[in-house]
């Protein structure tokens, strides 16, 4: 008798893990990126051994980095407080057959100008991503910045990067992410590029553009999130600060802002998610 309890326990107690499991809410979220996006999404990956081990081989000091820092948050997130949120990171576009651009135009023309069920040269749009992903950020690379002067009339299905493209694009852009409302949507301010790689004009002008993404293009109470990185790089100047960037001649991230900004991007997507973006500030500080 006592052996037929015991078989009986065993057999539950898979059923029961699993059904504890099941109960966890279950929150998709993906990361569009290119090279910046992936420093922040690895943070301070660093050791002091990786550190010794580079001065010999950089390839090989990658074996001895500390984990991606978001999906490690992530992770920890999750065990403290009993959730099941996954992150997954994406290239977005691809270098082939899209191309490797991701300013305005380009989220305007594969996700608003080509929408749709089907991918647009080989690149998932909204109608694809919004069946997978409950959130989903995206962010443009840093010769976004190279904003050039007006031409005489604006034109929304061109590349050209000037002021009136970019808001001419951006509000077609917002009135698609309107249209999944089950969806969440983190676009992140920026990049900035250092002194030494943008002139004054272009820098001045992206901080114009980037502050009309932040006090006027940007609805409350809708289901599109800021994470103002422009302003963390440029501490609300106008060019990424040189401590900041991996050299004076290099506007990526290097490693000890990439570690301090992938904490708050993640405070930023938590409080996004459970709090639609109450608890944080924009630059993803804890209220």
């Amino acid at each position: 008798m006592k052996t037929i309890i015991l078989i009986a326990i065993i057999m539950i107690l898979p059923l029961t893990s699993c059904r504890q499991s099941d109960d966890l809410e279950n929150i998709r979220i993906v990361f569009l990126h290119h090279s910046t996006g992936e420093n922040i999404w690895n943070g301070n990956r660093s050791t002091p051994l990786s550190k010794i081990i580079e001065k010999i081989s950089v390839r090989l000091s990658y074996k001895f980095y500390k984990k991606a820092a978001i999906p490690k948050l992530l992770k920890k997130f999750n065990k403290d407080f009993n959730k099941n949120y996954i992150i997954n990171e994406r290239v977005f576009p691809k270098k082939s057959p899209y191309g490797w651009n991701n300013y305005p135009y380009d989220y305007y023309n594969i996700w608003v100008k080509n929408a749709g069920n089907t991918p647009f040269m080989d690149e998932p749009t909204l109608e694809m991503l919004s069946k997978e992903y409950q959130i989903i950020i995206f962010k443009h690379c840093f010769p976004v910045s190279n904003i050039q002067a007006d031409r005489d009339s604006s034109e929304i299905n061109s590349d050209f990067k000037s002021l009136r493209n970019y808001k001419l694009q951006y509000l077609a852009l917002r009135d698609k992410l309107l249209e999944f409302p089950d969806t969440k949507f983190i676009l992140f301010t920026g990049a900035a590029q250092v002194k030494s790689q943008i002139s004054e004009i272009e820098a001045k002008r992206a901080k114009e553009f980037f502050d009309w993404v932040v006090n006027e293009w940007d609805l409350p109470d809708d289901n599109i999130f800021i994470w103002d990185f422009f302003y963390l790089q440029t501490n609300g100047e106008f060019y990424f600060k040189d401590n900041y960037a991996q050299s004076i001649n290099n506007s990526h991230p290097n490693e000890d802002f990439s570690g301090y900004a992938s904490g708050l991007l993640f405070n930023r997507i938590i409080d996004v998610i459970d709090y639609n973006g109450s608890n944080t500030t924009l630059i993803g500080e804890k209220i």
